[in-house]
């Protein structure tokens, strides 16, 4: 997989269900139907198609349990993840805790993360980069990324 790539708005009805953007359909895997929902880093969540959702759970099974940190890990990492599926219409359904945890009403950004998708409060999504100056970034790629390429 080379990653997924770009942003996508798309609103959230009084069910709590979104209709995947044709956009991101697209760069899935034919077939891909069925995904794991669970809280982010941040203020979000994380939609993990269900084959990256299997690579991960697969280094986190090799983790050593003994380690109260592993442990804690893996309750905040997988407390609250859930399985959902597309429906007949593409929509996917967020469970309310979920989409409590994030702040998400009505509209939402989903946004790619090499192999899955944030999903964020289109308000609080902007105000990300409201806040980040184009120096900070500059300066931020710099620390992030020195030794990673030949140039």
């Amino acid at each position: 997989m080379t990653g997924f790539h770009g942003e996508y708005e798309a609103t959230v009805d009084a069910k709590g269900r979104f209709l995947v953007p044709g956009g991101l359909k697209k760069q899935l895997p034919e077939g891909e139907s069925r995904f794991i929902v669970s809280r982010g880093f941040e203020k979000c969540l994380t939609l993990y198609p269900i084959k990256s959702w299997e690579l991960i759970i697969a280094k986190i099974s090799l983790l050593n349990d003994f380690d109260p940190k592993v442990r804690q890990f893996r309750r905040q990492f997988l407390g609250g993840a859930t399985e959902v599926e597309l429906d007949s219409a593409g929509r996917i359904l967020l469970p309310p805790s979920l989409k409590e945890f994030a702040g998400l009403a009505k509209d939402i950004i989903l946004a790619a993360a090499l192999d899955r998708f944030e999903i964020w409060n289109a308000a609080g999504y902007k105000q990300l980069f409201d806040d980040f100056s184009p120096g900070a970034f500059s300066d931020l790629a710099k620390e992030v990324m020195t030794g990673t390429t030949d140039k």
